[in-house]
């Protein structure tokens, strides 16, 4: 009998321990802003968002998530579609390509398309992110899919897979129409896809003018003459959507996008771009750190091994505000106790990079999740290894802890 309460006894404090940690935990990675943040610019515009591209940490935003027309900003997700196929080899850069009668009645924003013209994919990248050619789009969605509602599929389906959950996509070229839309976040999210996933190609968001079939034409990004840093992306206008940008920056390893909907003018959207921008190169830091800033070792049971190291399981980034480097710290969260077997790579807990207030009352604020992996496997113990840990189990709980480690440069 007093065995059993002892036992008890010894579960049951084992179990409010977890609660209580878990409970800390909590506390102390609440999203509550710490009063060190920088404050947002005043941006006019309807919508915007500014992001580092690099740890995705999303820095400043108003109204990111409103779905909103986005005219040609929509040739981004074009292009990335695009980029996509040239990777994997099912397209090719000198490929021919037909212009239907489709393409050449759009209207808008064109390359002066016909269809007596054999275009080559390699033009119409250029048609498509310097001169905005609606005709551009529809060619390239027909010669892709077969027709360009085929290819708006093909954009939600990427949109999904990208995490775009505030888009929809009706048509390759942005014209206006009942149910396409996007948002801020989701073109920042796109943008830095772009630059992530297609870094050989990025540079022709930076190309200022291009000259097909004898015209000249200029990009209409006024932020590539304006400022040394910028180098990309796209212009979006219709009467509807208002004047829009998507931009990015790079200056000393840290790359910025912004996304402004709904500007007044031309002149405003680049001038609303520059402030995010501005602001970011200004306040913020990305930070890359060590991986062994990150690995952690964990308690294993019922295993071949007792413990088992967990690392990232991508490259790590953090942006932290410009001064605040040091007050980067990173706290271990995983689901204890483990127990055998542990595939290699499969995923286990997350490290949390947090930013401790300078303010000794504030909490502190999570900047980034880290998903972390098993970097290497454990298999099942013996029976007698597996009933040896099930008795530590009863008699001490599991390890669950929250290790801290600050960030080294």
């Amino acid at each position: 009998m007093n065995t059993h309460i002892s036992t008890s006894w010894i579960r049951l404090s084992g179990m409010l321990m977890v609660l209580a940690i878990q409970f800390i935990m909590m506390d102390v990675t609440g999203i509550a802003r710490a009063s060190d943040w920088p404050t947002a610019p005043t941006v006019n515009a309807k919508s915007w968002i500014l992001m580092d591209a690099r740890s995705k940490q999303i820095l400043a935003e108003s109204n990111a998530e409103q779905q909103l027309p986005p005219a040609s900003l929509t040739k981004l997700m074009t292009l990335y579609l695009i980029f996509e196929d040239l990777k994997l080899g099912r397209l090719k850069a000198d490929a021919q390509v037909n212009v239907s009668k489709k393409a050449w009645k759009i209207g808008g924003s064109t390359m002066f398309l016909e269809p007596r013209m054999k275009p080559i994919v390699g033009d119409l990248i250029h048609g498509i992110a310097t001169l905005s050619g609606n005709d551009a789009c529809i060619a390239m969605a027909e010669h892709i899919a077969g027709s360009e509602e085929a290819f708006a599929g093909r954009m939600n389906q990427k949109a999904e897979a990208l995490g775009m959950t505030h888009s929809h996509f009706v048509n390759a070229s942005g014209f206006p129409a009942e149910g396409h839309y996007s948002s801020a976040k989701d073109m920042a999210i796109l943008a830095a896809a772009l630059w992530r996933d297609f870094p050989d190609r990025y540079t022709v968001f930076a190309e200022r003018e291009y000259s097909y079939d004898g015209r000249t034409q200029p990009n209409r990004n006024r932020l590539l003459w304006s400022m040394p840093e910028a180098d990309g992306l796209k212009t979006g206008h219709t009467q509807e959507a208002g004047f829009c940008l998507v931009a990015s920056a790079e200056k000393n390893n840290t790359r910025f996008v912004s996304a402004v909907f709904g500007t007044d003018s031309d002149k405003e959207r680049a001038q609303q771009s520059r402030v995010l921008l501005t602001h970011g190169f200004r306040n913020f830091v990305t930070l890359q750190p060590a991986e062994r800033d990150i690995r952690r070792k964990v308690q294993v049971f019922e295993g071949k091994e007792d413990h088992v190291w967990l690392k990232p399981a991508e490259q790590v980034f953090v942006t932290a505000p410009v001064g605040m480097q040091n007050n980067v710290v990173f706290h271990l969260q995983y689901p204890a106790p483990l127990h055998a077997p542990i595939q290699q790579d499969s995923e286990i807990g997350s490290v949390e990079a947090l930013l401790k207030s300078s303010g000794s009352d504030a909490s502190p604020l999570l900047l980034n999740t880290i998903p972390m992996i098993a970097a290497n496997p454990v298999e099942e113990a013996s029976w007698f290894g597996k009933q040896w840990d099930r008795v530590r189990l009863m008699i001490s709980p599991p390890d669950v802890v929250t290790e801290q480690n600050e960030v080294s440069q």
